[in-house]
């Protein structure tokens, strides 16, 4: 590689300390370097440099983030998830993964992991709370469950992935990357409960892997209802207006089904809107940006006074995360330093160790780091070595997005702080160690679990 080729690369890193250190988005930086690169060493103008813009991928986002964000403010969001609960009787074994379930359906439909977290963590955690199970265990199925539906074909991850794969003139099947991302975050949410529930044998634990009906305690039954404020007074003295606020509080015996309240007309509508999308684009193959902008568009008119809540709640860093680490990966494309950084690593001569270290590299980086960006850029350097035919497309593709997704459980990631802020009954100093640990465990297994299912074994069929 010239040096020319190598400073970009240099760039990049850079790019990724700098955006770990300083709370400063990596598409801005991305878009300076892409100017920088484009500009002085590759003569591009501005409409040169911008021919690699992922228009489709930044609708994508914009569509998604709009409706949903809209479905989340009406209640309709937290009407599917207590019904669910109330569809398994409360039944403490079973509930924990109604919270998988619905984070799973959540970013299936486009809802971002992080957003689906924040929907989910606070009944949950209050659901462990009330029934003595594992916060731990709690927080990392309902992490899981958001990472297991993050690749579904019209989810925003599921495009971006798949636009890259494609672009290359490689092509993805869709549903086996998402297949592949539920069974491995299926498989590791089972794993941690049977683990739990060996070590809560052997070590005598305070908590259950899976709560128990139990409940102790004292003070009137009361239920407790997704997105409702909890205004029970924490052990602080301070008062929670809700429930990412509520750190520790009192024990209070509560009913586990949570109330059942009418459906209101915007609620139906935001249901029969919700059908709608999925037909359209899973049926009928429309593009699920134009769509989900639409099917919002309809929703607005119910309360056109709160638009530019609406308009804000667009999740609009990560469109800017997106399109500058997209577009300056593009310019780095033109100037073969991905085609030189893949033709060093096919010559090791061994795909398998290659894919091997990929994933440990986006795995590693991404405990601490944006998964969506590093995405973006470890990908493209993957590419090369599948065109060569010697690993599975999808098989490598998977990994790396699952490797990439399921270290998010760690306490320096957006979904690890959020769970972290909702536990409740447990000292959080405590907590934030147990994630922290947690998190090693799932850096040093989980990039080697995804290559050995999803690359070794097909490779070696």
């Amino acid at each position: 590689m010239t040096s020319i080729e190598i400073l970009p690369l240099i760039a990049l890193v850079a790019m990724f300390v700098i955006a770990t250190i300083f709370p400063i988005n990596i598409g801005i930086l991305g878009f300076i370097g892409a100017f920088l690169v484009g500009a002085f060493a590759l003569g591009y103008d501005d409409k040169e440099i911008l021919a690699a813009f992922p228009s489709s991928i930044v609708l994508t986002i914009i569509g998604v983030t709009y409706f949903f964000g809209m479905a989340k403010r009406n209640g309709t969001i937290d009407l599917l998830v207590n019904a669910c609960i109330r569809a398994v009787g409360g039944r403490t074994v079973i509930v924990p993964w109604v919270f998988f379930f619905s984070a799973s359906v959540l970013t299936a439909l486009g809802t971002f992991s992080p957003a689906a977290v924040a929907l989910i963590s606070p009944a949950a955690m209050s659901f462990a709370a009330r029934t003595r199970m594992s916060p731990l265990v709690m927080g990392i199925m309902t992490i899981n469950g958001a990472h297991a539906g993050a690749f579904s074909p019209i989810s925003v991850s599921g495009v971006l992935v798949t636009d890259i794969v494609n672009s290359s003139g490689l092509t993805i099947a869709p549903w086996t990357l998402f297949f592949a991302s539920y069974g491995i975050n299926l498989l590791l949410s089972v794993l941690t409960v049977v683990g739990y529930s060996v070590l809560a044998r052997v070590r005598d634990l305070e908590y259950t892997a899976t709560g128990t009906s139990d409940e102790t305690g004292s003070g009137t039954p009361r239920p407790t209802t997704v997105g409702a404020p909890d205004r029970t007074p924490t052990t602080g003295g301070a008062g929670s207006s809700g429930g990412t606020q509520v750190l520790t509080r009192a024990q209070t015996a509560t009913s586990v089904v949570p109330d059942a309240h009418p459906v209101t007309r915007v609620q139906k509508l935001t249901l029969f809107l919700i059908a709608t999308v999925l037909v359209l684009v899973l049926v009928l193959h429309l593009p699920i940006s134009f769509v989900a902008i639409a099917a919002g568009a309809v929703l607005a008119f119910t309360d056109l006074s709160k638009q530019n809540e609406a308009i804000a709640g667009i999740s609009w860093s990560t469109v800017l995360l997106v399109a500058g680490m997209v577009t300056y990966i593009s310019i780095m494309e033109e100037m073969g330093t991905i085609d030189h950084l893949a033709e060093m690593a096919i010559t090791v001569g061994a795909p398998l160790l290659v894919a091997f270290v990929l994933c440990y590299v986006i795995g590693v980086t991404s405990a601490f780091a944006s998964s969506t960006a590093l995405l973006t850029a470890i990908i493209p350097l993957a590419l090369p070595l599948l065109q060569t035919g010697a690993l599975p497309v999808v098989g490598v593709v998977a990994a790396l997005a699952i490797s990439a997704t399921v270290v998010d459980v760690s306490p320096f990631s957006t979904n690890g702080a959020l769970v972290l802020a909702n536990a409740q009954n447990i000292e959080r100093p405590a907590f934030y160690r147990q994630l922290l640990l947690n998190a090693g465990i799932v850096v040093a297994v989980a990039p080697a679990l995804c290559w050995f299912i999803l690359v070794a074994v097909p490779a070696m069929a």
